[in-house]
């Protein structure tokens, strides 16, 4: 059991975007991929929980790009779990190239979710005990992320819920939520690069349904800031919020 986990992924031509980077997407599934191998060393995988009727939901993520890595690179990340207190428990990443430098950086917050109940489970009550390392990747206590202003002029594209969006817990995965948002930045933004991408997880979205994702630019901020939304489009129920910073 080791407090600290690394695992390289290759980059492949299939992950880049047009400019010839990989897809933020991406580099937030090689951090969920991590994760996993490392809980499963720890003894609290998924398929872990599954045998107590629980099951890991990311709550918040909070990462920052330094530089994308491109085909034929390969990325190192490290992960480690930093706090573990009540219902949450923090696991940091960083992003290595092969020279050891830092390409992107995050922190997460993770809840233990009663499969039944759809409900979350005091960690240390239910889940066996494991080494953290109290060092963050980003500094971030995690408060609420605003909500679009009213007399914003917003973005808004409507998708609806595909099989291949579901992940093992049988609701949309966490990285979806990110492309999603990243489809209504402005054109301007997007031939940008994101530097910043913060998610706060407010409620599951399944199979069928159909949802809005909503984005506004925010002036006065020291560089390019959108905010986010995305809620349930029939009801307007709110599934996330999200904050993205650009580099032009």
């Amino acid at each position: 059991m080791t407090v600290s986990f690394e695992h390289s992924f290759q980059v492949h031509y299939h992950e880049l975007d047009y400019n010839g980077n990989v897809r933020p997407v991406t580099l937030l599934n090689y951090l969920q991929d991590a994760a996993g191998m490392h809980a499963r060393q720890l003894g609290v995988s998924v398929v872990d929980l599954r045998e107590k009727g629980l099951t890991w939901v990311l709550s918040r993520i909070h990462i920052i790009f330094e530089r994308y890595p491109r085909a034929d690179e390969s990325v190192l990340v490290r992960t480690w779990p930093s706090t573990r207190e009540g219902f949450f428990s923090c696991r940091e990443f960083e992003l290595l190239d092969r020279q050891g430098c830092c390409t992107a950086r995050a922190t997460t917050s993770w809840a233990a979710l009663n499969v039944a109940t759809r409900r979350p489970v005091l960690l240390d009550k239910y889940l066996p005990s494991y080494p953290l390392l109290a060092r963050r990747a980003v500094e971030d206590d995690f408060a609420s992320l605003p909500l679009l202003p009213p007399e914003a002029e917003t973005v808004e594209l409507s998708f609806r819920v595909q099989r291949s969006d579901l992940d093992i817990n049988q609701h949309v995965n966490n990285t979806i939520y990110a492309g999603w948002a990243l489809e209504t930045v402005l054109e301007d933004l997007a031939r940008g690069t994101l530097a910043e991408l913060e998610i706060s997880f407010r409620a599951e979205a399944l199979y069928g349904q159909s949802v809005l994702s909503r984005c506004a630019v925010i002036k006065g901020t020291d560089m390019p800031c959108c905010l986010h939304q995305i809620v349930e489009k029939k009801n307007g129920h709110e599934l996330a919020r999200l904050r993205t910073k650009w580099r032009l």
